[in-house]
Order: C-alpha cells, then sequence, then structure tokens
C-alpha cells in the first residue's frame, strides 16, 4: 500500500516492539481496508492519509496494557477493528467481536481469513448479545462513558477490566459517570493523539 507523504506506516508501530509476523498481518489488513473502503464506508475517509497512526498505532497501544491472565475479550462496536481485530492479530486470545453492521461483519471475517486471526464475530446490537463473561471489555468512539459501562456490565466478570480510548472530554465523561458507577480508573496518555486518553477501568460497579 503507498503510504503518504507524512511516512504514516507501519515504522510508527515501533516504539511497541511487535514482531515482523504481526506488522506483515497489519500491513494486509491496511490493504483491505484502503480497498473495501472504496465500496463501504469503513473509516472516515479523511483519516485514511493517517491509517496507521489513527487507527493501527490507536488499537495497537492497548495491546502492553492488557494482562496476560486475560482469557476472553469483548470488543464493543468493532467497526473496522479497531481495537479488537488488532489485538486478536497481536496475540490476545479469544476475541469476540460485536458489530451490528452486517457489511462491516463481512470485512471483518475477510480480515480474519487472511491473516489468519482466530476471532468470533457477533453480528447483533451490543445489547441483545447473551452476555459473554468476559474478563476484558473495549471500545472506541463508540459513546460517552456511562453508556459504554451499561452495555459492558452484563458481558463483565465481576473482576474484569474496561479500556476505553477516549479523547479530550475523558475527564468530563468520567465525571459524569461517576454519578451512576463506582470504578477505579487509571489514566493512560495516548501515543496517537496529544490529547487522548486511554483509561483503563477496574472494580466497575453501579452506585
Amino acid at each position: 500500500m503507498k503510504q503518504d507523504h507524512k511516512g504514516d506506516g507501519p515504522q510508527l508501530l515501533a516504539p511497541l516492539n511487535l514482531p515482523q509476523s504481526s506488522l506483515d498481518k497489519l500491513q494486509a489488513y491496511a490493504e483491505l481496508l484502503v480497498k473495501w473502503q472504496k465500496s463501504i464506508n469503513l473509516v472516515g475517509p479523511d483519516t485514511i492519509p493517517s491509517l496507521w497512526c489513527r487507527h493501527f498505532l490507536d488499537s495497537a497501544q492497548l495491546f502492553p496494557i492488557v494482562p496476560q491472565s486475560v482469557h476472553r475479550l469483548v470488543d464493543m462496536g468493532s467497526g473496522a477493528g479497531f481495537p479488537g481485530l488488532v489485538l486478536a492479530i497481536l496475540g490476545v486470545s479469544d476475541v469476540h467481536l460485536i458489530e451490528s453492521d452486517a457489511r462491516k461483519c463481512a470485512f471483518l471475517r475477510e480480515v480474519a481469513r487472511v491473516t489468519g486471526t482466530s476471532v468470533t464475530i457477533h453480528n447483533n446490537r451490543i445489547e441483545k448479545v447473551a452476555p459473554l463473561g468476559a474478563d476484558m471489555v473495549t471500545a472506541r468512539a463508540l459513546a460517552p462513558l456511562d453508556k459504554l459501562l451499561s452495555w459492558a456490565e452484563p458481558h463483565l466478570l465481576p473482576e474484569g477490566h474496561c479500556l476505553f480510548l477516549k479523547g479530550r472530554g475523558a475527564e468530563d465523561e468520567l465525571t459524569a459517570a461517576a454519578k451512576d458507577w463506582n470504578i477505579a480508573a487509571q489514566r493512560i496518555p495516548s501515543l496517537s493523539d496529544a490529547s487522548g486518553l486511554v483509561l483503563h477501568l477496574k472494580e466497575v460497579r453501579r452506585g
């Protein structure tokens, strides 16, 4: 795939020290995305020139944070597979992708096939998927935090964690969510967005 003049490409993931085999799979993923984007709106068209930073680095930065003890990860509103499919490609086991758009699910299945990645795809609305018993739930660019927690709760084991990628409004969302939820929140600066945060949430309870 031709990279833009800004050098947006796999080299942006160098700080994560990923093996070449993983980078090769992500490269194949990126090429499929650009191809399918011509007929399906998988990501915002204006993000294609910065595909590796805006989508792949943004997703892959979660990989070092996911505890090795995680046995099942549920990614809500997967869209084009960010971050759930990226995490599965990098080695997280038993990843479940929830996506209501059938065309996007077809894309997810094709990327999984081409990259030899095992994932379970649920073509349904989040609230209609039976509880999945996950010890990690992820989401990106999907909904405000309080809504994410409401969707995540049925799928999350009692000691489970959440990893949510958030922009500059993260603190306001945490304040709003605190009205109905008790959570222990770790704020991790984003590698892909200077104004963004990765919210690592533990001890998630309705309060």
